[in-house]
């Protein structure tokens, strides 16, 4: 099975629905689309929304776990044993504040968590080679601290989260 989950934001990621929508798959896909277009390939399962327990379910029972480059859809996939293909959603398209999306992608596509596609265009190709298994990185002290910085940065100094950023 194909889990997709484009996330719940109210931005629409419908670049994403419309890439997942022209995938040529011959097993089942379940789509998360939240706010976004409610699409997919023939005969896809199309959901808005799922508890939580629900979409954990779902991520455990797929062969590919595609979704936007949010850390907390990432480390939902990892924490699974899964590695995601991600697809950011980004400022340039209305689907983001800024391009975090796309460099947190870059930086776990470094060291090999996630297979990051930059454009959906690409999700077709992707999903040709994709490891059920992510693959097991020793700790980066680097990551780590790379981590710690990004999330500081949306932290203000009194301990309140500045505006939600998916």
């Amino acid at each position: 099975m194909i889990f997709v989950t484009l996330g719940t934001n109210e931005a629409r990621f419908d670049r994403l629905a419309h890439a997942v929508a022209r995938l040529d798959v011959r097993e089942e896909v379940v789509v998360q689309h939240g706010h976004s277009a409610a699409v997919g390939p023939p005969g896809a399962t199309l959901v808005d929304f799922l508890a939580f327990d629900e979409l954990v379910d779902h991520v455990r029972r797929a062969r590919v776990v595609v979704t936007h480059a949010g850390v907390g859809s990432i480390m939902v996939a990892l924490a699974n044993r899964k590695r995601p293909v991600v697809v950011p959603r980004l400022k340039a398209h209305g689907e983001a504040v800024d391009d975090h999306q796309l460099q947190l992608g870059r930086r776990f596509s470094g060291v090999g968590l996630v297979t990051l596609v930059e454009e959906p265009e690409g999700l077709g190709a992707a999903l040709v080679d994709v490891d059920e298994v992510a693959a097991v990185v020793q700790a980066s002290s680097e990551l780590g601290a790379d981590l710690g910085r990004f999330i500081g940065s949306a932290i203000h100094g009194d301990g309140t989260v500045a505006a939600a950023r998916s």
